[in-house]
């Protein structure tokens, strides 16, 4: 990336889906750390079916009616939880008449600009949920806003920090992008940043046929290239942070997946290098990273 000074980051509110689970309390505890950090608004969403086009739905009031006071629990019980937990953020909470979860955070975040979604990790919920199915795979197939998803537990914790900024890099335009967006988190935070390149083991780079020596060279040279990748990136970065790197061994979603609160608070991400310009899609490592990482991961969209 380039030594001149990065663009801020939007100021838009943090949204948050919420859907009275135990994975929604962790969303909103990771959502009010973001604001907390950026000196921004939460938005707690809650989002309800909206009757079909064409169904009977559509003129069942009180079907209509039912799914509203359903939502209103819900934001109940997100205002409980919120006023439980430490915090001195501006707090807004909306109902969002959808087709879908994703959809509906998507046209709430549109509406306000958000800079972030939060949404939990897990397909838990209530006896009776708006919504089946996971509201955080499917947002992030076509989201064209970064979106952070929180690990199981993050509720549980006092307070969340946000101190310690990790980027999964390696170098694609994709890892760039997510290291820009980090970057300009971490001006307008004060935190660390690190970066992380995963290299195979020896024993998963080439077939054992090829001989050990051959095998531990290949790796070698691998673990240079990396090396010298991470320094080149380390230098682009901006005077004034505190940038270090780190080339780990093994397989790239098993080492990620357990950085924990013990290296880094949260780790960002890039999306898969193709489908529609500025929008998030899951490739093999991401979308798996996504559902077993013990820290929060952030997905940034290209052209964000």
């Amino acid at each position: 990336m380039s030594e001149q000074s990065p663009q801020p980051l939007e100021q838009g509110p943090v949204i948050v889906g919420f859907d009275g689970s135990s994975t929604g309390e962790d969303a909103v505890a990771l959502g009010l750390a973001a604001s907390r950090v950026l000196g921004i608004a939460t938005v707690v969403a809650v989002v309800r079916p909206s009757p079909a086009v064409i169904s009977p739905a559509r003129v069942d009031a009180e079907w209509v009616a039912d799914r509203h006071r359903l939502a209103e629990q819900i934001v109940a019980a997100a205002r409980s939880y919120v006023t439980a937990r430490p915090t001195a953020e501006t707090v807004e909470y909306r109902i969002v008449a959808s087709s879908s979860a994703p959809h509906g955070l998507h046209d709430l975040a549109d509406e306000v600009d958000a800079s972030l979604i939060v949404v939990g990790s897990r397909n838990e919920g209530t006896t009776e949920r708006l919504f089946a199915g996971s509201t955080a795979t499917r947002l992030l197939s076509g989201s064209v806003r970064p979106v952070a998803v929180a690990p199981p537990g993050m509720r549980d914790r006092p307070e969340v920090e946000l101190a310690r900024m990790g980027v999964a890099y390696i170098e694609t335009p994709e890892a760039v992008i997510a290291l820009d967006y980090a970057v300009r988190m971490v001006r307008q935070t004060s935190a660390s940043l690190r970066l992380y390149t995963v290299v195979a083991d020896e024993a998963e780079v080439l077939p054992l046929l090829i001989g050990r020596d051959a095998e531990r060279a290949f790796s070698n040279t691998a673990r240079d290239a990396y090396t010298a990748a991470l320094d080149r990136a380390i230098a682009g970065i901006p005077p004034g942070i505190e940038a270090t790197g780190e080339v780990l061994v093994g397989d790239v979603v098993d080492v990620l997946a357990e950085l924990d609160s013990a290296a880094i608070d949260v780790l960002f991400c890039g999306s898969r290098g193709y489908g529609p310009i500025r929008r998030v899609l899951l490739g093999g490592v991401s979308s798996r990273l996504v559902q077993r990482a013990r820290s929060p991961v952030v997905v940034v969209p290209r052209g964000v």
